[in-house]
């Protein structure tokens, strides 16, 4: 069956099966789940393409010369396969040039309508060839013949290896130098393959110079992207270090030991704060301005993050400083406004409830600069939000005027602060947490101290948005007075 091959017959099998192996196992390879999904769909499609080419051309070789007009039928259309595939295979180029070079790229659509238009004027001219014997033929013992137009069935090929040509000189800064040189081999390498065919057309240089740039190609890529991704996976370990470090440092900012005044029998107060990202804008803060004052803070920075978390901390100060200084809540949140107001080119802002209590006599004086609504329970009623008159927020506009308000708290009087994270939890179906559930879960426990009136709040907020994730800071501060003992 075999005897007509030749000695360069048999050099074209160890070619091709060459290819086919070493083809089969870069597929295999791109099994590995570590690899990126696009990466990987990116080379199973180019691989199964020149394992398609491969085998076509291979069947072709077998079948040339056997006689039978079934055979005649096969070896015309595995051809037309082969030679169809080709233009397949220089396409896939250009999508690789901008999958790597420029994913986003509008390109997109002009070089596929390009291809199409060129690659369909190609099958037409094959698929009029089988009939007119244009680019080849074959004789009556089924042998192959190229013809005497055969060049033009490069045509096409060679029409997009010109737009792989454009799009490796426009997006050339994009690549690595390896990278570039790689595509550049697979590229220009069947062009020397050809020229080797003109001096010895038996032999399949041009499956041979495809097959090794090819591997060439992937072996760079990989290699690549594996280097690349390594960098990336120490980039974000380093990231998550100095974000994990950036949060113990906020939540060290923060008042965080309870009790937080073990020796002062006049309150009770205890305070949390879970960010929705490593760190939060959310702040609160409480600290004794004298032996018979007690400041009580309750923020909300816009944005999250790093740069709300960095807002934060200076606003967390800046409110501390002047509150110590001896001012009143109004003018303490004014001075803040107006210091913030001087260097603030990210145009960020803050909400702020700001009260000084006075352990004697329990009057409350506060000022509220666009903060949420404090929550007061009396010693024999339930929990009902206090509708303080809103200053404008602190960072918006120069010049705003604060107002003050009071309030007296008897004793066994609880005041709840929060931050809109708590009211605003949302569940998988959009719903929100809201201000009438946020009371009803304080009522639920209002007898209960500080610290499980927090704890209750939580259990009621998770509880509710279940398995949703957390859009907000979530930021609660409860505040029992007993006043001075008798």
């Amino acid at each position: 069956m075999f005897a007509h091959l030749t000695i360069p017959d048999l050099i074209n099998f160890f070619v091709i099966a060459t290819g086919v192996g070493v083809c089969f196992l870069f597929l295999i390879f791109l099994l590995d789940p570590r690899l990126r999904k696009d990466v990987r769909r990116y080379f199973r499609l180019f691989f199964s393409f020149v394992v398609s080419y491969l085998l076509f051309h291979l069947v072709r070789m077998l079948l040339d010369g056997l006689p039978g007009t079934v055979v005649r039928y096969a070896i015309y259309s595995v051809t037309f396969l082969e030679f169809a595939v080709s233009g397949i295979m220089v396409f896939l180029l250009s999508g690789l040039i901008l999958f790597i070079a420029d994913p986003e790229s509008n390109l997109k659509k002009k070089i596929a309508t390009y291809f199409f238009v060129v690659v369909g004027m190609h099958i037409a001219l094959l698929f009029f060839s089988q009939f007119a014997n244009i680019f080849y033929s074959f004789d009556g013992n089924n042998v192959y013949h190229r013809e005497a137009l055969y060049f033009l069935s490069n045509i096409p090929s060679i029409a997009i290896m010109g737009m792989d040509i454009y799009l490796l000189i426009r997006y050339r800064s994009k690549f690595d130098r390896k990278i570039l040189r790689a595509l550049w081999v697979y590229m220009l390498a069947p062009l020397a393959g050809i020229l080797l065919q003109l001096i010895s057309p038996a032999i399949q240089f041009l499956i041979f110079a495809m097959t090794i740039a090819g591997i060439i190609m992937f072996i760079t890529i990989i290699a690549y992207l594996a280097q690349k991704h390594q960098a990336q996976q120490k980039e974000s370990a380093r990231l998550e270090t100095e974000l994990s470090m950036a949060k113990r440092i906020q939540a060290d900012m923060l008042p965080n030991i309870f009790p937080a005044f073990p020796e002062r029998t006049e309150f009770d107060i205890y305070a949390s704060m879970d960010p929705a990202k490593e760190v939060g804008g959310d702040f609160y803060d409480f600290f004794l301005l004298d032996d018979d004052h007690l400041a009580i803070v309750m923020a909300d920075v816009s944005g999250k993050g790093v740069p709300a978390a960095l807002f934060m901390m200076i606003s967390k100060i800046l409110v501390q400083n002047y509150s110590m200084m001896g001012l009143d809540p109004k003018s303490a949140l004014e001075a803040v406004n107006e210091q913030i107001c001087k260097n603030n080119r990210e145009e960020m802002f803050v909400t702020v409830w700001l009260g000084m209590l006075d352990l004697t006599t329990g009057r409350l004086v506060a000022a509220n600069a666009g903060h949420e609504y404090p929550v007061l329970k009396t010693p024999n009623g339930p929990f009902e939000l206090v509708k303080d008159k809103h200053g404008f927020v602190i960072g918006g506009m120069e010049g705003v005027k604060y107002t003050e308000y009071e309030l007296n708290l008897e004793k066994g009087a609880k005041l709840f602060l929060y931050t809109d994270g708590v009211p605003e939890a949302t569940d998988i179906e959009n719903t929100q947490f809201g201000t009438d559930r946020m009371l009803t879960a304080l009522n639920e426990c209002a007898d209960s101290s500080p610290e499980q009136i927090l704890q209750h709040m939580d259990a009621s907020i998770r509880d509710f948005i279940k398995n949703a994730p957390q859009f907000d800071d979530c930021t609660m501060l409860c505040l029992q007075y007993f006043g001075k003992p008798d």
